[in-house]
Formats: structure tokens, C-alpha cells, sequence
């Protein structure tokens, strides 16, 4: 997440720190000291804040704004706070409590974010909340759907450049034949979306494209198959 307009002379992010447990003293939460803060920092910079402030204060800051400010105003410091990892660990667990057709952030953060970001995620996930992702993914999704998601969360795929065409074709036919019978939920149609890496899937739907005249994508409207990496990756070229 971007931040505001970082100032070209930053304080120390012990002098940040003092600050920021200033505006959680006394009576009331000064929420403007707090955003001359936070919101024009860095990410490197709030991560030294926090540092400090755990140190100094033997406190989590994240703890402390938990425990000082609510509602939306809560959300944007805490999503300004958060490390890259934690920010999606936040916002996949939001995903979990009211997903619907409408909320895909979950699935984005799984289809574009490396093996090694996904793994950081649910670290940080279990840190934060004592629990899976995919606890959370089981327990508020059902059919289809929890029957894609919970691989697509799970797998860690292969980041490599290396295609087998042999098997970009057999699956491209496979997935063919799956999705002629509209069979979105058979069990080797959602293997080969959530567990191929990105190359060696986009081998097998450009040979789809090329074979069938149409991309996987135009042929159906199923709630399922959108969510899964064809429709996250990108342009298959």
C-alpha cells in the first residue's frame, strides 16, 4: 500500500515511537498525530517504528492500535502498518469472514503472489489470528467452491520456466472434455488449475486456445472456474 508523501527529514523512529505512545495516553486517541505518522512513513520506516515501539514500550504497536482506534479509520492505519505479508494475512482473513462472488481477495493473493509471499502469508496468518488460512477457508466456504480454494491456498507451486508440451496437451484435452460437460468440480480439472505452475499451466491453455479456437475463460460463466488462476494470471501468450 502506498503511503503519503514521506517528508524529506524524517524523525528517528525512537522520537516516532515517543510520539505515537503519546497519542494513545491521556484521555481520548490523538488519530492526527497518528496519521502525521504513519501515514508519511515507508514501509522500511514503520517497521523500524514498530521495532522501537516493542522495545521501548514492551508492547506491540499493532496491539496498541488494535486496542485504541476502531472502524475504518483502524483499518487504514493498520494496512499502512503492516508489513506486505501481514497486510495480506489481514485482508484474507476480511475475505474469509463475508466471502462472496464479489470478494475475490483471497483468491487474488493466492493466484499472484510467488510460492515463497504465499508461504509469508499464512505465516503470518497463524501469527496473527491462531489458526490456518486454510482453517478459515474450509470453515467459511462450502462445495465448489471450498473444493477449489483449499488447494489454490495450500499448494506451493513450482516458479520455474521448464514446460512439459506433452503434458500442456493431454491436460489441455483433459480440461476440454471437463469443461464440455461442465464438470468445473471434477477432481483433475481443479488439480491441474491449482497445483501447475504458471508456466506450465499457461502452456496448456494457449494449446487449449489453439486446438479449440476459444480461451477457457469465454466458454463458461461458472462462479468456480473464475475462481482460479486462468482468470489471475494474466494474458497467456
Amino acid at each position: 500500500m502506498a503511503s503519503l508523501k514521506v517528508p524529506s527529514n524524517v524523525p528517528l523512529p525512537e522520537d516516532d515511537a515517543e510520539q505515537l505512545h503519546k497519542a494513545f495516553s491521556g484521555w481520548g486517541t490523538n488519530e492526527k498525530l497518528i496519521i502525521s505518522i504513519l501515514a508519511h512513513r515507508n514501509s522500511a520506516q514503520r517497521s523500524l517504528i514498530r521495532s522501537v515501539y516493542a522495545a521501548t514500550y514492551n508492547e506491540d504497536l499493532l496491539k496498541a492500535l488494535d486496542k485504541e482506534l476502531s472502524s475504518d479509520f483502524e483499518r487504514a492505519v493498520m494496512l499502512w502498518t503492516l508489513d506486505p505479508a501481514e497486510r495480506d494475512a489481514y485482508l484474507a482473513k476480511e475475505s474469509t469472514k463475508m466471502f462472496t462472488k464479489n470478494n475475490w481477495v483471497l483468491v487474488e493473493i493466492a493466484c499472484t503472489r510467488s510460492a515463497v509471499e504465499l508461504f509469508k502469508v499464512k505465516q503470518a496468518y497463524q501469527a496473527r489470528y491462531k489458526k490456518s488460512l486454510e482453517e478459515d477457508v474450509a470453515q467459511h466456504t462450502s462445495g465448489d467452491l471450498r473444493k477449489l480454494l483449499l488447494p489454490l491456498v495450500s499448494t506451493f507451486r513450482y516458479e520455474g520456466d521448464d514446460v512439459n508440451m506433452m503434458l500442456a496437451r493431454s491436460e489441455a484435452k483433459l480440461l476440454h472434455e471437463k469443461v464440455s460437460e461442465k464438470a468445473f468440480n471434477d477432481d483433475d480439472f481443479i488439480r491441474i488449475l491449482t497445483t501447475r505452475s504458471k508456466a506450465q499451466l499457461g502452456a496448456t491453455l494457449n494449446h487449449y486456445n489453439n486446438e479449440h479456437g476459444n480461451s477457457i475463460n469465454k466458454v463458461t460463466t461458472s462462479t468456480t472456474l473464475q475462481c482460479c488462476p486462468v482468470f489471475w494470471f494474466g494474458s497467456v501468450r
